[in-house]
């Protein structure tokens, strides 16, 4: 068994970057993405996600970035970070980490070390190797091979909460002595701060719960935020009062997105459903913050149709922020996206405006990064808390321009 560690990275997305960056620097390592226009702007030093400081995207100890998998054939030590989105009917879609565990298939030897960092359903680490490297490869897990589970914890635009200094869970089952050595010794590159298990599906279920528990909190904060809506109260004095009792867990209403909290109660759910188990909450929070959104919107659809009802012309609203959280790009499971979209069709003038959304996506769905004038819009919206917008928002108040800003981001 050869002791010099190969990392291959597969999946240089949120979560593969900042990883292979880290590893970069101690090992010779290969990141391997599938999208060859993301590994060409890798390349040029550059990430249109903005996540990772273009000076940490040098190459270092003869490492490489590709798309040709027959890159990684020399590799011994393979993490997983693609993503696991939902199909049509919320259904867990595996369809990349499967791709993934295919490539990983064609160049597996003997001791080869696999962790996957992907959000799974409990069990699904585990069953994916049976299939595709047991049964096709003929090759028995924890003897010819060795598999671990890391779940990420990235949260995009968290200059706090960066790899290097968050706690990570690592799941290793074997009792290899030397290979949980070589695993933790890889791990301790990425971060110093590591909770052993030695249970895979028990990490697992960890990654989704910690997501569903911000979920329905969150969706809590959310109920109550309509409820105050609709009886003309003030949420935002009603939180402060709450908030005075010592055990009161301040959560603040919003649209919840991206890539973990309109996701993970599914995956759960999914296999809960499988086994025959009913989960009562995991899906609650799923049901208000989607309530949330139809109310946004409906809110906004209302002030437009008065207004062009009563000056019989066309109102132009500007969405000031589409992301689905303040200062990042990400566009994943975007309420304020999806709002705008839906407003976009119903109505003939609508805009929306973005400096943080990258510049494919800006094209793509007619998002301006600059604004020349706020003049020429009757009204303005803020639903995502950017900060930008804040010095948006006092020139608004200055010039009289009408705004809505339903979270009172900026009051």
């Amino acid at each position: 068994m050869t002791n010099k560690i190969f990392p291959c990275i597969l999946g240089l997305g949120y979560v593969g970057l900042p990883v292979f960056t880290r590893l970069n620097k101690k090992y010779k390592t290969i990141g391997f993405d599938t999208n060859r226009l993301r590994i060409n702007s890798l390349k040029k030093k550059l990430d249109i996600n903005k996540e990772v400081q273009n000076s940490d995207l040098k190459l270092l100890n003869d490492s490489n970035i590709t798309s040709n998998e027959t890159n990684i054939k020399n590799c011994n030590f393979y993490i997983i970070t693609v993503p696991t989105p939902l199909k049509n009917k919320k259904i867990p879609d595996l369809s990349q980490l499967e791709k993934a565990y295919q490539i990983i298939s064609k160049y597996l030897k003997k001791n080869d070390i696999i962790v996957v960092e992907s959000t799974v359903y409990p069990g699904a680490t585990k069953e994916l190797a049976t299939k595709i490297f047991e049964k096709k490869k003929k090759l028995k897990s924890n003897k010819d091979f060795y598999l671990a589970y890391s779940p990420e914890r990235i949260n995009p635009g968290d200059k706090k909460h960066q790899i290097h200094n968050t706690q990570k869970i690592l799941a290793v089952e074997t009792k290899n002595k030397l290979i949980k050595k070589k695993i933790l010794d890889v791990y301790k590159i990425i971060t110093k701060k590591i909770k052993i298990s030695d249970s895979i599906a028990e990490a697992e279920t960890a990654k989704v719960i910690e997501n569903i528990q911000r979920d329905l909190n969150i969706a809590l904060m959310n109920d109550i935020f309509i409820f105050c809506k609709k009886m003309n109260l003030d949420f935002k004095k009603i939180l402060n009062l709450a908030s005075t009792k010592w055990n009161f867990l301040k959560f603040d209403a919003g649209l919840v997105g991206g890539h973990c909290l309109p996701v993970d109660p599914y995956y759960l759910s999914f296999i809960a459903k499988k086994n025959r188990i009913t989960l009562d909450t995991v899906l609650a929070g799923r049901i208000v913050n989607n309530k949330l959104k139809n109310f946004i919107y409906n809110e906004i659809k209302k002030i437009i149709i008065s207004y062009e009802k009563k000056y019989k012309k066309n109102y132009r609203v500007l969405i000031s922020g589409i992301t689905y959280k303040k200062n990042v790009a990400d566009i994943r499971n975007s309420y304020a996206l999806e709002i705008y979209m839906k407003l976009k069709k119903d109505f003939k003038s609508v805009f929306a405006y973005d400096k943080y959304c990258n510049k494919y996506n800006q094209k793509k769905y007619k998002v301006m990064n600059k604004l020349k004038s706020m003049s020429k819009y009757d009204l303005i919206v803020f639903l995502v808390d950017h900060n930008y917008n804040k010095k948006l928002f006092n020139s608004i108040k200055t010039k009289k321009i009408k705004y809505y800003d339903p979270f009172r981001y900026y009051l």
